[in-house]
């Protein structure tokens, strides 16, 4: 606990390796960020940094929970919040129940006001920001053809 690592040295699976468990952030009353990514998603490796730099500053106040696409286990919560492109955020009150997501890599600046918001019960300021994303097809795909490449970044294929 005395170990005070450099923000800018945090990997993706090291922010992952400390995030809050799911179950435990879903019953311990505190106002918790969800983050879906991947380890390959270059977006979500590049806001690792930024991301423990925040969980550092007002890791008390909240959970911030780490769910790979990649990892099965999590296909329930990727259908339900329809994700499809990588990272992707979602934000739940104190009682669980979401309020707001954001898509894609977001400046630290914007991130910090929405979980001040977030912790506060208050509206997101920055909820409907969009970022550079990864394509992400979940395995069960219920809403037509989308590009398979993983470098895409977001593009879908119009047939």
């Amino acid at each position: 606990m005395g170990l005070k690592t450099e923000a800018t040295s945090t990997s993706l699976p090291e922010l992952a390796e400390n995030a809050t468990p799911l179950e435990v952030a879903l019953g311990n009353q505190k106002p918790t960020l969800m983050e879906f990514y991947a380890n390959w998603c270059t977006s979500c490796q590049a806001m690792a940094p930024d991301m423990a730099a925040l969980e550092q500053q007002y890791g008390e106040q909240f959970n911030l929970v780490m769910l790979n696409v990649d990892n099965s286990k999590w296909l329930p919560e990727i259908l339900q919040y329809r994700v499809d492109g990588i990272p992707h955020f979602v934000f739940l009150n104190a009682q669980a129940e979401p309020t707001a997501q954001t898509i894609g890599e977001i400046p630290r600046s914007l991130m910090a006001e929405n979980i001040e918001a977030m912790i506060a019960n208050q509206p997101l300021p920055h909820a409907q920001t969009t970022g550079q994303t990864s394509a992400f097809n979940p395995p069960i795909n219920p809403g037509g053809n989308r590009s398979t490449d993983p470098k895409a970044h977001g593009a879908q294929v119009v047939n």
